[in-house]
């Protein structure tokens, strides 16, 4: 019988020969991906841009769903083998709007990567009351990959890369108020348990899909600089993270620590396209390989045993499906 990763079973390196200085196009060379279908979130900016850059010089076919289309068309020109359709992770009905349109298509889906996200923002909420970090970074993930799962099972081989964070160790999920309606809101605290849902899901999607030949991943991309997602954190809150003075300027220890873009979505690219991962899933991926599980939060790196617990991720699973109102049944 195949082994899960419940409980982390399955987090140990498997030596890829690459690390933290590896790039997007270190880690796809003599991958061919023509012929194969890919919808990438968010990416028309950042690391989800480099994403689709990479994927399309492999030869792979590129969805790229963006709620701003306008400033997606002027990023993404002249990559070859681009569509860009119209989708708001904030909005359920687009999210489903735009699924249905890929499925009325009658392609299968390869690839699947859920890369937007949002970071450290202020409390909002979308329009069911939810708080957004966990809309946006998490719900919006679970609805999309839901909705598109007929493309998924139809492609009889397909991924889907969740982009994650080192966050995840700023909290577990709380079932209790997982929408700060009981508690003080707490931007950090908010993003991590956006991030720990996304490791839970893909730990639980991968073990209930892998018999159709799809797999999950959830992966940290690393800091990295040159990307838009820390736009709205406030300054005090670099300082008490350590990774700025007093005026608000980022260390230079912490900015020699950045990885560039292509550095940083070099995992989300392995983890797509690995042929070391054809028989493993439900993993959470670093610097290009499978992390190491570390339970001590006072340590960067690695994944906390939370993130990756059976009853958490079934009990996750229950709760989504009931905060989207949408049945995910694997079949």
């Amino acid at each position: 019988m195949e082994q899960n990763n419940y409980q982390g079973a399955l987090q140990k390196s498997i030596h890829s020969g690459f690390n933290a200085a590896s790039t997007t196009m270190e880690v796809i060379k003599g991958i061919d991906l023509t012929g194969k279908t890919a919808i990438v979130t968010g990416g028309n900016t950042g690391l989800g841009l480099e994403t689709v850059k990479t994927l399309s010089a492999a030869g792979a076919s590129i969805i790229v769903p963006a709620r701003n289309v306008e400033k997606a068309e002027r990023n993404l020109q002249g990559i070859f083998n681009v569509t860009i359709e119209e989708m708001d992770l904030m909005n359920p009905d687009s999210i489903s709007i735009f699924a249905q349109k890929y499925i009325d298509s009658g392609r299968p889906l390869h690839l699947l990567i859920n890369n937007a996200g949002i970071m450290w923002v202020p409390l909002r909420r979308d329009r069911r009351g939810y708080e957004s970090q966990l809309a946006t970074n998490y719900l919006a993930l679970f609805q999309l990959t839901a909705k598109l799962w007929p493309a998924l099972k139809k492609a009889e081989g397909a991924r889907v890369v969740n982009v994650s964070s080192g966050g995840h160790q700023f909290s577990n999920f709380n079932f209790e108020d997982p929408n700060f309606l009981l508690r003080e809101y707490e931007t950090l605290q908010a993003y991590g348990q956006s991030k720990t849902a996304v490791n839970l899901f893909s730990l639980e999607l991968d073990n209930r899909a892998k018999s159709y030949d799809v797999r999950s991943y959830s992966l940290c991309p690393g800091a990295v600089g040159g990307t838009e997602l820390g736009r709205e954190a406030p300054v005090d809150l670099f300082q008490k993270l350590g990774f700025s003075d007093a005026e608000g300027n980022i260390l230079p220890e912490v900015a020699a620590s950045l990885k560039t873009v292509e550095q940083g979505a070099a995992t989300t690219v392995w983890a797509a396209t690995s042929p070391l991962l054809n028989t493993i899933g439900g993993v959470y991926c670093e610097n290009a390989d499978i992390a190491e599980l570390r339970s001590d939060t006072s340590v960067i790196g690695g994944v906390k045993p939370y993130s990756l617990d059976q009853e958490n991720a079934e009990r996750l699973w229950k709760l989504s499906e009931n905060l989207t109102g949408i049945k995910f049944n694997i079949r």
